[in-house]
């Protein structure tokens, strides 16, 4: 606590906690992928302030509290590896304010730009009347949807008792309530006792497609993650077969299904070799992303369930 003596204003904590942050090796990738926009996250959010505040606020002086308070958060970014977003318990999706803690996953999927331009050129916006996020976690993908297909009904479900209950405290933080529906249980199987014969016009999942090689290799800001949500078998595929075997029997004929399985795409591909994945790309994020037409599905449906 010693070095805090020393540190006096705004500025003097962003130059140190960069340096520190540089320091320590710090591992990115919840949010922000540099020293210099994690270190402003988390001071400007400890201290109550906007990101956009007036940059002759960087010379204000912080009280002693503040400077304590400021001090333990950022040594706990450093010592325990706490992710950000964790310590701040809030992350940002599609431009939406979510809740978080360590019962779910971050939100960062690329699936946000997706959402953000309502899907298109892959569907008709005026057609899409039903949505439904599988591995919904923090709810983070169903309630975008929500916000940019304010018309459609959006149903969400999860395995995870715990994700939904921070799923729920988000669609209340962003007032869909009427809009977003949870389920509990492992992918369609949630959906079987109460939608039997519903069919939607999209399909999207962030589902578990870690494979265990990546497990074995994650960085420590990455193992305060629930392992439910990371963890897809010995190539990252345990998941997403179970959602293309299933999903055909849960589309509209004019429907999509969108499936992010990251560095598990090219184990996919070689998996299903005569399938013709639509692999998106993206302004921002790193991919491994694809996209299948209810009709495309419908095709290979007998060499999938073959598999």
């Amino acid at each position: 606590m010693k070095e805090i003596a020393e540190l006096h204003t705004i500025r003097d904590f962003l130059r140190w906690t960069i340096s520190r942050f540089n320091e320590a090796g710090l591992f990115y990738g919840h949010g922000t992928d540099n020293a210099w926009d994690e270190a402003i996250a988390l001071i400007l959010h400890s201290l109550h302030l906007p990101h956009d505040i007036n940059p002759s606020l960087l010379s204000a002086r912080l009280v002693t509290t503040e400077r304590e308070t400021l001090y333990k958060t950022i040594m706990r970014r450093i010592n325990e590896r706490i992710p950000l977003a964790y310590l701040t318990q809030q992350a940002w999706f599609a431009h939406l304010p979510f809740y978080v803690d360590e019962r779910v996953l971050i939100p960062r999927s690329p699936i946000a730009e997706l959402i953000e331009n309502q899907f298109q050129p892959w569907i008709d916006v005026d057609s899409v009347h039903r949505i439904l996020d599988l591995c919904t976690g923090s709810g983070c993908i169903a309630i975008a949807c929500a916000k940019y297909f304010p018309s459609a009904e959006v149903d969400a479900a999860d395995i995870s008792h715990d994700a939904l209950a921070v799923a729920k405290i988000n669609i209340l933080k962003n007032e869909v309530e009427d809009q977003v529906k949870l389920f509990e249980g492992d992918l369609f199987h949630a959906l079987t006792h109460k939608n039997s014969h519903k069919k939607y016009d999209i399909i999207v999942s962030n589902p578990p497609y870690v494979d265990a090689a990546d497990m074995a290799g994650l960085p420590n800001e990455y193992k305060h993650e629930p392992t439910l949500g990371l963890a897809a078998g010995p190539l990252g595929l345990d998941i997403v077969t179970q959602i293309l075997d299933q999903a055909a029997e849960y589309l509209n004929p004019h429907g999509i299904l969108i499936v992010e399985v990251g560095n598990s795409e090219h184990a996919l591909s070689d998996a299903f070799p005569d399938i013709p994945f639509t692999w998106l790309e993206f302004q921002h994020g790193d991919g491994g992303v694809f996209l299948l037409t209810a009709e495309q599905i419908q095709e290979y449906s007998n060499f999938l369930f073959q598999k």
